[in-house]
């Protein structure tokens, strides 16, 4: 039925390890790739078996559609904020469900935008975030996680407490004005940035590499748009407190910047060749969950995230 050039594509694109390829299969269904694909799959089953150490080292490492799910999960929680902030309502059920347990959101509202610039920022954000949870869910088929429970009320308090931008007795709203809507978004598009950046390693198979750089080049620019409004209304103090907070939580290393250092604006948080830092995905969890010890739920996502990675690091 097939010929051996479409089935070999149809493999190699389907997936960058053998997690991925079997899942491939299984949806696709082994009977229907005939005879050719059961010769091919055969060659493929030899030439497994003589790379023991190749399969050792992919069956450690996290296939493309867990690395691919953890970013939906963030997805799913950016979208949520920027769509509640510009819009005052969250995304369509349509594009929520899939694999684990779905979740609902907690807070939310729109935000009473006075700066047009910035709300037309903060409108197009919106949208390149949904396209993005939309074009994750396509890239996963049926693959795809649904989204998780978010909380972005307590969970804001909570970070905000932390950071020390309010006392113990104080509740912080990200929808309540410009100023925290501002201070709400950094926390988020930094820790996206060097989410894709620390995830762009694991991910083998060319397509879903691409994919996931043009991801990583809209967050850049995403993070750079709110640092900079940051900066230009002074608030690199209040900016600086999350910054520490967030390396308070992701592990021993100090990398996080501020949108302020040496009393200059500091718009790309790069080293000194110009290159950003990434996180790791368990990293990455120990911001969103609030959390720098190892646990799998808490912060953002009460309940924790959906699909394979889960854990966040340990202290």
């Amino acid at each position: 039925m097939f010929g051996k050039p479409f089935v070999r594509t149809l493999i190699s694109r389907s997936a960058e390890n053998r997690t991925d390829r079997r899942r491939f299969l299984k949806a696709a269904g082994a009977a229907g790739l005939g005879v050719v694909g059961a010769t091919y799959l055969g060659v493929q089953a030899t030439s497994t078996a003589s790379a023991t150490g190749e399969a050792a080292a992919e069956a450690a490492a996290p296939s493309d559609a867990a690395v691919l799910n953890f970013a939906l999960n963030l997805e799913y929680l950016e979208a949520e904020f920027y769509s509640f902030a510009v819009y005052g309502h969250g995304l369509p059920d349509d594009i929520t469900g899939g694999a684990g347990t779905q979740g609902g959101v907690v807070g939310g509202k729109k935000v009473m935008f006075h700066d047009k610039a910035l709300h037309q920022f903060a409108k197009e954000i919106a949208g390149d975030e949904v396209a993005h949870v939309k074009f994750l869910r396509g890239a996963l088929g049926e693959a795809a996680v649904s989204r998780p429970e978010i909380d972005l009320k307590d969970s804001f308090t909570a970070a905000a407490r932390a950071a020390g931008l309010i006392s113990e007795y104080q509740q912080f709203d990200p929808f309540a004005h410009e100023k925290n809507f501002l201070l709400a978004a950094f926390l988020f598009e930094d820790v996206g940035v060097t989410a894709y950046k620390g995830a762009a390693p694991l991910i083998t198979n060319k397509t879903f590499l691409d994919a996931a750089a043009g991801i990583l080049a809209a967050e850049a620019y995403h993070a750079a748009t709110i640092r900079t409004s940051l900066f230009e209304r002074d608030l690199g103090d209040a900016a600086a407190k999350i910054s520490n907070a967030r390396d308070a939580l992701d592990g021993p290393g100090d990398d996080d910047q501020g949108v302020v250092l040496g009393n200059q604006a500091n718009i790309v948080p790069a080293d000194n060749n110009g290159i950003c830092f990434g996180r790791s995905a368990d990293r990455v969890l120990n911001v969103v969950y609030l959390n720098p010890g190892s646990v799998k739920e808490g912060g953002f996502f009460p309940k924790g995230v959906n699909g394979d990675i889960v854990a966040s690091g340990g202290a």
